[in-house]
């Protein structure tokens, strides 16, 4: 492949764009790889396409290697796919929906599940048919309520999903174990750097879940690390360590005045002040009140969740903890409608009471004490013991995950950081497999219910993330594996550089290679340099001055590693240097 500057639909900018906040946003625009076409959604423009087919490319190779099977389904689907599963309503806003001319209900796909169920259950029917994994690399859609950071997060974005489709659980855990392998194997070959992280399921459904995050600063999830043992997770799937139960003499519950404390700092200083507690924000309970609605159901329940009052709900884990339930925050007219609520001084000593359910943190063990509400204006209690004063429903993960808590492995210190989600992978089980009817007849003749897995790569992602991980000050840094060019060739400018850089450039190709030159006549050379270090190719080559002595300069893009090769042989040089 050769690829001239002269003729190549490519216009760099100088300037990043007034809507980027990212570093891959920036860099992708200015240098002519995507260009904005709404919010959220983006064209590819040549470069950029060559990245992103060489991305799918890796992709798509390795799910081969493991004997996956490629098909493709349509963006446009009927409603009734997604209505037998109850996703059609699970999803919210989420989904895009239209109808036809005769007032039929459809969607852009945002997944596809359902689709790839329907297939399966119409082409097989009988357990020598089974296992297999079928997946598409395909355009997905979906609503975002505040589509940023250019292809990071858009409404329309190329997804790699797959499917395996087993007759037991033990089928299930080995395709699981193969799809994470494989995506072990793609992400090395990328050239990205991940975690693997221990995740929720959400919507999806299923049991064993894990996420592949690449660090980044601007990534939106929050994954913690423990150093120690290997532990990863994201912030949503965090189990908290309980402590033991409390055995032994506890305090008895006495009610306190406690005006002017709307805060747990002020009500701390307070008890502490004067009632000579010598407690700490940890010592208090704090309970929250939301509303949880069920996708379907049109019913909505209060709920109210106590979590350690040194600790924030964090409302991401609550929602996962509650899924496919929906929380929203209990407003002024809720409680209006709940009069045993008292807004500000909420209890768990009178829930039981009203009918309202009571989730608490893990670290609330049968027997803990708390400083917390008494149910009255102005008034909290002291020496309210969980399992004595009042009993919780359950426990919930929903409190704010901090550097320094302890690892659920292992019991040391956990570290926080920020990540990008670009791979997921599920146990779904049978729930897809329960709404299809999905069976296979046994070998005695019975039918078997299959099980499956979802395992899902963000492929254009996958382009931003690279961009956000593999630049620096002077633009892009393509890994070899998706770089639109394997080499860069520079001719600075007189018309003898642009020839010699052209003849070097066709022999390379010759050779196998992909070559874009910069064959541009009347362009200066800080423009050229400034054009090769923003477009990023692993390897640049500058015919210049340097071409009366019978040399030319090769740059290491990566290192910036820069030597003078002599014009005579350099083709050798130069392939050498890009198959090492």
């Amino acid at each position: 492949m050769l690829l001239r500057m002269s003729s190549l639909f490519l216009r760099t900018l100088r300037d990043d764009p007034a809507d980027a906040e990212v570093p891959s946003h920036k860099l992708l625009v200015r240098a002519g790889y995507v260009r904005r076409v709404a919010p959220g959604v983006y064209s590819w423009l040549p470069l950029g396409k060559m990245v992103l087919e060489n991305v799918a490319r890796v992709v798509r190779e390795e799910m081969d290697r493991m004997g996956g099977q490629e098909v493709l389904f349509p963006a446009l689907l009927p409603r009734e796919y997604y209505e037998a599963t109850g996703r059609w309503t699970e999803y919210g806003d989420t989904l895009f929906r239209l109808k036809d001319r005769k007032g039929a209900d459809y969607l852009l796909g945002p997944t596809h599940e359902e689709m790839f169920t329907d297939m399966v259950k119409g082409e097989y029917s009988s357990y020598k048919d089974y296992p297999v994994t079928l997946y598409q690399i395909q355009t997905k859609y979906r609503d975002e309520a505040r589509p940023r950071a250019g292809i990071l997060r858009g409404r329309e974005f190329v997804m790699k999903d797959s499917y395996s489709f087993d007759l037991d659980d033990d089928g299930l855990k080995r395709s699981y174990e193969q799809h994470r392998e494989t995506y072990i194997r793609t992400f090395d070959r990328l050239g990205i750097t991940y975690k693997i992280c221990f995740a929720t399921s959400g919507a999806m459904g299923g049991s064993a879940s894990e996420e592949f995050l690449a660090p980044a600063a601007t990534g939106e999830d929050t994954f913690v690390a423990c150093h120690n043992c290997g532990y990863a997770a994201n912030a949503e799937a965090v189990t908290t360590p309980a402590p033991a139960a409390v055995t032994g003499d506890r305090p008895a519950l006495r009610v306190l005045d406690t005006p002017g404390t709307p805060t747990i700092e002020s009500l701390v200083a307070h008890v502490n002040e004067h009632h000579g507690l010598g407690v700490t924000a940890a010592d208090t309970l704090k309970n929250v009140v939301v509303k949880v609605s069920t996708p379907g159901s049109g019913k909505t329940e209060a709920l109210v969740v106590g979590v350690p009052g040194d600790r924030e709900v964090d409302f991401k884990r609550l929602e996962a903890s509650l899924a496919p339930g929906e929380p929203a925050i209990f407003e002024a007219e809720d409680f209006a409608k709940h009069p045993g609520l008292v807004r500000g001084y909420i209890g768990p000593q009178v829930l039981r009471e009203l009918g309202i359910r009571y989730l608490v943190d893990p670290r609330v063990v049968e027997g803990s004490a708390w400083v917390t509400g008494a149910n009255e204006p102005g008034k909290h209690a002291a020496g309210v013991v969980a399992g004595r004063d009042f009993v919780a429903d359950g426990t919930i993960e929903a409190a704010e995950v901090r550097a320094g808590d302890d690892c659920p492995a292992c019991g040391s210190a956990l570290s926080i950081d920020r990540g990008i989600e670009i791979g997921h992978i599920f146990q779904l089980g049978r729930k897809y497999a329960d709404a299809a009817r999905l069976d296979a007849l046994g070998p005695d003749g019975k039918p078997v219910r299959i099980t499956m897995g979802s395992y899902g790569i963000g492929v254009s992602r996958a382009v931003a993330v690279l961009a956000e991980q593999r630049h620096d000050e002077l633009g892009l840094v393509w890994p070899r594996e998706v770089a639109p060019a394997d080499v860069h060739i520079v001719g600075t400018g007189k018309e003898n550089q642009i020839e010699a850089a052209l003849q070097l450039a066709e022999e390379l190709r010759a050779r196998g290679l992909r070559v874009l030159v910069d064959d541009r006549a009347g362009v200066s050379p800080g423009v050229k340099f400034k054009d090769a270090e923003l477009l990023g190719m692993p390897t640049i080559v500058v015919i210049g001055r340097g071409l009366a002595q019978g040399v030319a300069e090769l740059r290491d893009r990566a290192t910036g590693a820069r030597e003078e090769i002599p014009i005579a042989g350099a083709a050798d040089r130069v392939e050498a240097a890009c198959r090492a």
